[in-house]
């Protein structure tokens, strides 16, 4: 069995190494309700006005919803790259548009295909 991967690797190119942490794609976002933290300010106050002790434990949850927030705003991506270098990036990404729209052009004055008319 030892044989079989090491015959494989030998056989298989290797994986592609992994992206830099900027380019990996996040994982899903949580559902929208999710993100707000209204609801549990308002069972806050509901617990303050009936002389709860459940307070601590509303409050332990509003704390640790800010902390999973904080935790997903910090893996977002791009969320290390300044403004300026967001700006390039736009920019770069509206050239290569650009460009390509004009190849697109210039392929479709080119009559090689036919195109269908709907």
């Amino acid at each position: 069995m030892a044989s079989g991967p090491a015959g494989r690797a030998a056989e298989e190119p290797p994986p592609p190494p992994e992206p830099p942490a900027e380019q990996k794609s996040p994982p899903l976002p949580p559902a929208q309700e999710e993100f707000s933290f209204l609801p549990l300010v308002h069972d806050i106050i509901k617990c303050m006005d009936k002389d709860s002790q459940d307070v601590h434990q509303v409050l332990n949850e509003l704390k640790n919803k800010f902390q999973e927030m904080r935790k997903l705003i910090s893996s977002m991506p791009g969320i290390g790259v300044s403004p300026e270098q967001q700006q390039q990036q736009l920019q770069n990404l509206r050239e290569q548009v650009r460009t390509k729209n004009e190849l697109l052009q210039k392929y479709k004055s080119l009559c090689m295909f036919e195109i269908p008319k709907e």
